[in-house]
């Protein structure tokens, strides 16, 4: 942990392997936001008004995962508390009971134990991110996101070091010619400040989602310019924690294909028959199965 913080030790459930499932923030390159190095994690939060840098080390092991959280305010310790307990999508009695029931998943499991998705709590940091990735490589996505951070963002520092966050305010206001500059492209540009226009005006807000069936969060959000049904499943996944398998998902799609159709692509609506049964454990399930995609397996 980082020196001169205020810190606390949040216990997590396991199993959960913390360090391999945060490698996902560096895989594709340092965006600025999520900010992982192998050993402390940095991101902010929004606590009373103020956008506020957290940390956290993992400790414990994989069936008794921990994390050590520090601010520099004691005064934000229970919020950032709260974000770590909120890091990652976890079913653990559902997801137990699916790798009891299905050999496949059971088969991941067993060779990446404890790998789970993250999730990103705050929705412009979400639909950023989603846009930005939208029909290029991942690392071109942490690249301009981390160009747009800098260009209109807020730096924020936790035991000495620097996490940035998004200004909503900022980039609502923000003319999307600044943003080709950094090199989205015109519809990303305009997709963005659009998306942050929404939610500074109150006309899009997590707290309605959070109340919303999935059906209506797919309205709401596909709704917004720029925000197809791709966009709308994957802020159901991570950033309301729904057990929702995005099957428009081209990397979902070759995970379920190789799991359970001989490595044949599904089309969206094989994609979610084939996961059917996965329930209320769909999202763990589904972490585990792109966690073995990445890492060029075949269960």
């Amino acid at each position: 942990m980082l020196a001169a913080m205020r810190t606390a030790e949040v216990v997590l459930p396991g199993p959960l392997d913390v360090p391999a499932s945060l490698e996902v923030f560096r895989r594709w390159g340092d965006d600025l936001a999520d900010r992982w190095d192998g050993e402390v994690l940095l991101r902010t939060l929004r606590d009373d008004g103020a956008t506020v840098a957290w940390a956290a080390t993992p400790a414990g092991d994989t069936p008794s995962p921990r994390l050590r959280v520090g601010v520099d305010d004691p005064a934000h310790l229970a919020a950032a508390v709260e974000a770590a307990q909120r890091l990652f999508v976890t079913a653990p009695e559902a997801f137990e009971a699916l790798r009891a029931a299905d050999p496949v998943v059971a088969a991941v499991e067993a060779g990446h134990p404890g790998i789970r998705g993250y999730r990103e709590p705050d929705l412009l940091t979400a639909i950023v991110r989603l846009i930005s990735a939208q029909q290029v490589n991942l690392r071109w996505a942490a690249t301009t996101r981390a160009r747009l951070l800098r260009a209109t963002g807020q730096v924020r520092s936790v035991g000495g070091r620097e996490v940035w966050a998004l200004d909503p305010q900022r980039l609502a206001r923000t003319d999307p010619a600044e943003l080709r500059a950094l090199q989205f492209t015109t519809r990303k540009a305009e997709y963005i400040v659009g998306a942050a226009v929404e939610i500074t005006s109150g006309r899009l807000d997590i707290e309605t989602l959070r109340e919303r069936d999935d059906g209506a969060v797919v309205a709401r959000l596909t709704a917004v310019r720029g925000l197809g049904r791709w966009t709308a499943e994957w802020v159901l996944a991570r950033t309301l924690g729904r057990p929702v398998v995005v099957a428009g998902d081209l990397g979902v799609r070759k995970a379920i294909g190789a799991a359970y159709l001989g490595g044949r692509m599904p089309s969206e609506a094989e994609a979610r028959a084939a996961t059917a049964h996965w329930g209320p454990a769909a999202a763990v399930a589904q972490a585990v199965l792109l966690h073995s995609l990445v890492r060029g397996e075949r269960p």
